[in-house]
C-alpha cells in the first residue's frame, strides 16, 4: 500500500473500497455524529460512493482531499482527515479529521493535524488554514 505521508504513530493513505465497512462504522460513533453531524453515511453503499469520490480527488490532486488514517502499530483504519476549500477562496482551506473513540485520548488527533497541516501547505500551497471546532468539543480545541 502506498502512503501519502506518515507521522510517528500514523500512516496516511488514499481510501480503498475495502475501507467502506470500517469508514461506515467509524462515522456511526456517537462522538463523530455529535461533533460532525453531516459526516455520517446512510449505509455501506454510500460509504463506498464517498470513497470513490475521495479517491478520484486524491488521484487528481484537487479538493476536497480526504485521506484514510491508519495506526502504524496494527494497520487498523482509525479515522480520516481532509482539507476542503473555504467558500471558493483560493489558497484558503479548512482542515478536518475524525479519530474513532477506541483510539481517542492518545494524542493521535494532534499528531494528525500537525502532519496534515504540513502536507496541505507543501502540496497545495495553502496560505490560510482554518480549523473550526463546535462549541463544547474541548478535546478538539
Amino acid at each position: 500500500m502506498e502512503y501519502i505521508f506518515e507521522t510517528r504513530n500514523l500512516k496516511i493513505r488514499r481510501f480503498e473500497i475495502q475501507d467502506a465497512q470500517k469508514l461506515y462504522e467509524n462515522h456511526l460513533e456517537e462522538e463523530v455524529k455529535k461533533w460532525i453531524p453531516n459526516e455520517s453515511y446512510a449505509d455501506i453503499q454510500e460509504a463506498r460512493e464517498a470513497i470513490r469520490f475521495y479517491a478520484e480527488c486524491v488521484n487528481e490532486k484537487h479538493l476536497p482531499f480526504v485521506l484514510a488514517v491508519e495506526l502504524k502499530e496494527n494497520g487498523e483504519l482509525i479515522g480520516d482527515t481532509g482539507i476542503n476549500e473555504v467558500d471558493g477562496k483560493p489558497n484558503e482551506v479548512e482542515i478536518g479529521y475524525t479519530i474513532c473513540k477506541e483510539y481517542s485520548g492518545n494524542g493521535y488527533a494532534t499528531e494528525l493535524v500537525q502532519g496534515m497541516t504540513r502536507f496541505a501547505c507543501e502540496t497545495f500551497k495553502v496560505k490560510i488554514l482554518y480549523g473550526r471546532v463546535m462549541h463544547g468539543n474541548n478535546a478538539s480545541v
